[in-house]
């Protein structure tokens, strides 16, 4: 079966590099080839190419190498990266002015022995596994050999169907981060989830988080569980149909996944559409809302710098409550809101993320984002320079009093916050 985008010499160099081994092309491309070819899908363009073989794909790199350049010499680049511990190989392959990716891994067969910790992996046949993947649409292998399709859990039916379906019913107990993941495809592929799916969702939520492992304390997070689902999240928010994709997990009652607080949340649309406008990481936007953001941030394993914006942010927030409690924001003038907002602890960025999670007064904040940050001395140091005024402190004062002094010439801020 023809891949489009795909020369058939590769897959062919592929073959002969297997000498012999079962090889075979599984997971997304061969979803999306059944559903262009099968279904009138539009072609959603090539993704990666994820390959399966029977024995140590770490073998095929090597003469994968000298196939390709009995094929093409010189102009083919080849780069790998290896990941050993699950026999697994990233390709980089270049030709002229076409890039294609590959994963290379050894079939191999996966135990979870506790709810949702990291497997135990063994090297295995191709079946055992299909058997490890998360939806049946994408347990569906093509023999590169053969060119016949490998279905044992019945994915073509569901493509027709066009619905996702776990393969068993500890899938999403296995890995929470499936979920999410369906939540994806569900957006990307116009996808709805099976029924009996539906009900393994609600059950296993109910069961969320399961003992002993309170989620609770991010030191009793399983071993890479937390970084799963910050991925999946950010690969939703960064490569999907981000509104359709929450909207879909949000109904499935999967924000529990994170915080039971996001799960009642009807806000994060709008935190996220914001989001863009500050250059703020949308998956930041979306748990600052949490009761517990701080914690999720680290179960997630957010990078340090997000993790001490939250903190940031949160101290802020802290802070406009008391004078709002103390009505002293009331008619606050431009001036001293900049005093406040520009304190030199504070990140602007937190004062974004306070306006965008709905922080009061939200007026005051919006226009120190938009317009209040940006004033200016009227005069410069350089002409303060020309009148007398020597390099230093005091200059620098001086322009600071100006710069107030402009601020408290514009129009005075009172709080109307709806």
């Amino acid at each position: 079966m023809q891949i489009p985008g795909v020369p058939e010499s590769l897959l062919a160099a592929l073959l002969v590099a297997a000498r012999g081994c079962r090889l075979a092309l599984v997971g997304g491309a061969v979803r999306d080839l059944l559903l262009h070819r099968q279904h009138q899908d539009p072609w959603r363009g090539l993704p990666d190419l994820d390959l399966v073989v029977e024995g140590r794909a770490i073998e095929l790199i090597e003469p994968l190498k000298a196939e390709l350049y009995k094929i093409w010499g010189d102009h083919v680049q080849l780069s790998a990266r290896v990941h050993g511990r699950y026999q697994t190989v990233e390709l980089e392959l270049q030709l002229s002015d076409q890039t294609w990716l590959l994963d290379l891994a050894s079939a191999r067969h996966e135990t979870y022995l506790r709810p949702a910790w990291n497997p135990d992996v063994e090297l295995g046949c191709l079946e055992d596994d299909l058997v490890r993947r998360d939806f049946t649409v994408n347990a569906i292998a093509l023999d590169l050999q053969t060119g016949g399709l490998i279905d044992p859990f019945s994915g073509q039916d569901d493509l027709a169907r066009r619905q996702l379906r776990f393969l068993h019913a500890k899938s999403l107990s296995d890995d929470p981060s499936r979920l999410i993941r369906a939540a994806r495809y569900a957006a990307r592929l116009q996808f709805d989830m099976a029924p009996e799916s539906l009900v393994q969702i609600k059950d296993s939520l109910r069961e969320w988080p399961w003992p002993p492992l309170p989620i609770q304390d991010p030191e009793m997070v399983p071993p890479a569980l937390g970084v799963r689902l910050r991925r999946e999240l950010e690969l939703l928010l960064e490569k999907e149909p981000w509104q359709q994709a929450l909207e879909f997990l949000q109904r499935c009652g999967g924000f529990a996944l994170l915080d039971q607080s996001l799960q009642h949340d009807s806000t994060w649309s709008h935190r996220l559409t914001l989001a863009n406008h500050y250059q703020l990481p949308r998956l930041l936007c979306l748990i600052a809302a949490s009761k517990n953001a701080c914690d999720l941030a680290s179960r997630l394993q957010l990078p340090q710098s997000q993790q001490k914006l939250l903190v940031q942010m949160q101290r802020l927030t802290s802070q406009l409550q008391s004078l709002e409690r103390s009505n002293a924001s009331a008619s606050l003038p431009a001036s001293v809101w900049c005093q406040i907002l520009e304190d030199p602890i504070k990140n602007p960025s937190a004062v974004a993320l306070a306006y965008v999670t709905g922080a009061q007064p939200t007026r005051a904040l919006h226009q120190w984002l938009e317009s209040w940050q940006y004033v200016r001395s009227p005069v410069d140091g350089a002409t303060l320079r020309r009148e007398g005024w020597a390099q230093g402190k005091l200059l620098g004062d001086e322009l600071k009093r100006r710069r107030m002094n402009a601020l408290d010439l514009m129009p005075r801020y009172h709080d109307t916050s709806d």
